[in-house]
């Protein structure tokens, strides 16, 4: 299954050990999220109709409502790339 650029980063940037916020409204409805590297800089490339695809394709999950991490399919799916550091 290929994925898009924009997701390919996003899943990178979480297994490198970056996590990913989901505000909720009053409702409990996803209304914004916010992504964060290792480092603890938010990132602003990823809106919510983004975050919404990778958890249709199972490549991150929440447990116990904590910050989504990327799971084993995400990590299937992320092509390696050579670390800026």
């Amino acid at each position: 299954m290929d994925i898009s650029r924009q997701e390919q980063r996003i899943l990178h940037m979480l297994a490198q050990g970056g996590h990913i916020l989901a505000l909720k409204d009053d409702k409990g409805r996803i209304v914004e999220v916010e992504c964060y590297n290792r480092d603890g800089w938010m990132l602003n490339d990823c809106p919510l109709w983004l975050f919404s695809k990778l958890r249709r394709k199972k490549a991150i999950r929440s447990e116990a409502s904590r910050p989504y991490r990327i799971t084993r399919r995400g990590l299937e799916l992320v092509r390696s790339e050579v670390s800026n550091r």
